[in-house]
């Protein structure tokens, strides 16, 4: 039976580490110091398994969201000089929530 990527997000470290200690493969040197997170793309990188890190959004565009994150940016300058608390934090959450987007889409 061929392993999956879910199968092995499945198991635990200990689990995971048993099964990197009998492979040769590069990726998984170190095995015994890496956590979950590490473990599993060196796994797949050393069984030749293709695996996503995250699910793509639909309509996901990080160039579109850089531009109107510093379009904000200059919002948020004239907002200060203007001492529009109000305007400011509007701003500054909506930064937040573009930050976040582009942080959890990175592979």
């Amino acid at each position: 039976m061929a392993t999956t990527y879910e199968d092995l997000k499945k198991k635990t470290v200990a689990e995971l580490r048993d099964m990197a200690k009998g492979l040769t493969h590069e990726a998984v040197h170190g095995y015994t110091q890496m956590n979950k997170e590490h473990l599993l793309p060196a796994l797949c990188k050393a069984l030749g398994i293709e695996h996503t890190h995250h699910h793509a959004e639909a309509g996901f565009d990080k160039s579109q969201i850089k531009t109107r994150m510093k379009m904000l940016r200059a919002e948020r300058g004239k907002a200060l000089e203007a001492h529009d608390s109000a305007k400011l934090r509007v701003i500054r959450t909506e930064l937040h929530v573009l930050n976040h987007r582009i942080r959890t889409h990175i592979v």
